[in-house]
């Protein structure tokens, strides 16, 4: 019989994920270390936020405010202006990376963990159980993730870890449907029809044999759905059924002190560019993982 080990039988060299030196390769794509920057200044904002600013994010300064009570410009003091309250802008941006990564991590790795569950599950069983499975996913797919996210949002009584499964409820379709589509493929290989001749076990088969080759993919997901999760927080924040004040969240700041734009227009700005920095960052690192860690998705949206 043939050894379901011997290399005919495994995963052809070109499908195999590059697992050695991953972090040579990306440190040498421009546009990843872009991204690496990126999440490394706001990762050691949000750890560093005390030690950085002098200001509590929820003091409201009496010299945090003009004469006429109009916010304050970036200066020596503030040195992204104050707010509507005569906060610091700067430490409520520090303390608002903490919300968004801490609801990106959780979140995601939340639907992570749910969509890689169902799809193994669907993927590896198939029959009724894939049916069912795959069916519900799809049902869920089909609905606008931002207005379930809104529905659910409403349904719940708005916080940080509320938002957090919110998010993750309608996040993990995605992920799902991606590893149910290689699992079902992975089952169909010749090496997985030698390991159950040779009577493996489900557990090892899944354990031993599946849920290796899906790790490149679970990584790259887990990496680009940051992005996604950081962008739906914010949104979910703005339109005021997110993350509530006092708490700073990068959403929130903005829909505070949109009355401003016009009038100090910082207020706006620099969360605005808080948000898409971190988001591009973990998009480009995720590109670049998914270019590494697969090279037959490499140039694939």
């Amino acid at each position: 019989m043939t050894n379901p080990t011997s290399p005919d039988l495994a995963t052809p060299a070109s499908v195999q994920p590059r697992r050695d030196g991953v972090w040579q390769q990306l440190f040498s794509r421009p546009l990843a270390l872009i991204g690496l920057f990126f999440i490394a200044i706001t990762l050691l904002g949000a750890l560093f936020a005390p030690w950085l600013t002098g200001f509590d994010p929820n003091d409201q300064m009496f010299d945090g405010l003009t004469i006429e009570g109009a916010p304050l410009p970036p200066d020596g003091k503030f040195w992204l202006g104050t707010d509507l309250l005569g906060r610091d802008l700067l430490t409520r941006i520090l303390y608002g990376a903490r919300t968004s990564l801490i609801i990106g991590i959780a979140a995601n790795g939340t639907a992570l963990l749910i969509g890689t569950l169902v799809g193994v599950t669907a993927g590896f069983f198939r029959g009724w159980i894939g049916a069912i499975l795959m069916r519900f996913t799809d049902l869920m797919m089909a609905f606008p993730t931002l207005l379930l996210a809104i529905c659910l949002a409403a349904v719940f009584q708005p916080s940080l870890w509320i938002v957090a499964m919110v998010i993750a409820l309608v996040n993990w379709v995605q992920t799902a449907r991606v590893v149910f589509t290689e699992t079902s493929s992975l089952a169909e290989r010749e090496f997985i029809a030698a390991e159950r001749t040779l009577g493996a076990g489900t557990g090892r088969i899944l354990f031993r044999h599946i849920l290796p080759h899906l790790v490149p993919t679970i990584i790259v997901w887990g990496t680009l759905g940051i992005s996604t999760t950081v962008l739906l927080e914010a949104t979910l924040s703005y339109l005021g059924v997110g993350v509530q004040p006092p708490t700073p969240s990068w959403g929130n700041i903005i829909f505070e002190n949109q009355t401003y734009f016009q009038a100090a227009p910082w207020l706006v700005f620099f969360p605005g560019i808080a948000i898409l920095a971190l988001a591009l960052g973990f998009n480009l690192v995720g590109d670049a993982l998914r270019d590494i860690l697969d090279p037959t998705q490499r140039g694939r949206s």
